[in-house]
């Protein structure tokens, strides 16, 4: 069990710790909608991550036909990421009350949905994360043998990796929340202008990679 708890921690670290479109649109998310944007957000991260592990054990050949589409993938992880920047950038309007603060946004359910689903979309469409979990589940099946309860290990291993990388994007949800009463609306606006770069820069480099590793795979 110990060792279970010890892989599941690893893997959960280096999941979170990877820098990535991810961490950035958390904090965005979290600074221009508050506390239920960021969870909307993390919501939508955390059920894609949990299918990519499903689809891997339980459907492994989908997940291994999936990977043979890496470049179709990417860049469409790529395209979604350049949309989302680009908005950022160019569109994205800091709400403000009649006294000139921000304000507390209310969403209605489409709009939740539409937070949720951008968080679900933009870490499933990334091939990085497909090949994490790909190996990730390669190794977590070659540690399973010999161990006396196989399914508890892999289990536990999921489970305390999963909550891991669910805990840090929690708390820095709550980070951003505590930092966001503190922000002007020009501090708002400019920390989109830098999200929306970043993102664009993110998802060019997506699509350089994708078709790198497609030119080099012939």
């Amino acid at each position: 069990m110990i060792e279970a708890i010890l892989t599941g921690l690893t893997l959960g670290v280096l999941l979170a710790i990877s820098i990535g479109p991810i961490i950035f649109a958390i904090i965005k998310q979290s600074l221009n909608n508050g506390y239920r944007g960021g969870f909307l957000f993390v919501a939508g991260v955390s059920i894609s991550d949990i299918l990519l592990v499903i689809v891997c054990n339980l459907l492994s050949s989908l997940f291994n036909k999936a990977i043979q589409h890496q470049m179709i993938i990417g860049l469409c992880g790529g395209a979604f990421l350049l949309i989302v920047g680009v908005y950022t950038l160019f569109f994205k309007k800091v709400v403000m009350d009649n006294n000139g603060l921000l304000q507390d946004k209310v969403f209605n359910k489409k709009q939740q949905f539409g937070i949720f689903i951008s968080g679900f979309f933009m870490n499933l469409l990334n091939p990085a994360v497909f090949i994490f979990w790909l190996a990730a589940t390669a190794n977590i099946h070659s540690q399973m043998v010999g161990q006396l309860h196989p399914i508890r290990y892999l289990v536990t291993v999921y489970v305390v990796c999963l909550g891991f990388v669910l805990f840090t994007d929690v708390a820095k949800v709550l980070l951003a929340g505590k930092i966001r009463p503190k922000l002007t609306p020009h501090n708002l606006h400019i920390i989109n202008k830098i999200s929306g770069i970043i993102l664009i820069v993110f998802a060019v480099l997506l699509m350089i990679a994708t078709l790198s590793y497609k030119v080099v795979g012939h």
